[in-house]
């Protein structure tokens, strides 16, 4: 089901988990909603940080998986503002980046104690770090 520009994708007979890809590749968005639906996730995707924090205010997320380069207001502020906003969001967080070279991204990543995915990653790459993620918020 699509509304307003996001893919909704329940998942009948199972307890819903729903991820918010921050992304401002579409090829890559698609990619990230398949795979996730594939294993029985509910993947909404913003094309950048301000349209998450729009989204963010009015849907519930599990997680988000949030490419640290993207425009108009990058991963990094987006974490920041969650961290100030939304804490317990902020601990539901995986980047993505094709920046594992930039010093400053990789501070940042550390600093941040949370998951990454480099780019360019695959299918397979994407819904193993997110399971493994989501694994770990139910363990507390």
């Amino acid at each position: 089901m699509s509304r307003g520009g996001r893919c909704i994708i329940r998942n009948i007979g199972r307890a819903e988990r729903r991820v918010l890809v921050v992304e401002d590749e579409p090829a890559i968005g698609v990619m990230c909603r398949r795979a996730l639906a594939k294993v029985g996730l509910e993947v909404d995707v913003a094309i950048n940080s301000e349209v998450a924090q729009d989204m963010i205010g009015k849907e519930q997320y599990d997680l988000l998986l949030i490419d640290i380069r993207t425009p108009v207001m990058n991963g990094t502020q987006l974490y920041l503002w969650l961290q100030k906003n939304y804490p317990r969001l902020a601990q539901r967080v995986i980047f993505t980046t094709g920046s594992v070279m930039d010093e400053d991204t990789m501070a940042f990543i550390r600093e941040a104690g949370r998951p990454y995915l480099p780019k360019p990653f695959n299918p397979k790459e994407l819904t193993e770090v997110v399971q493994s993620t989501l694994k770990q918020i139910e363990k507390g």
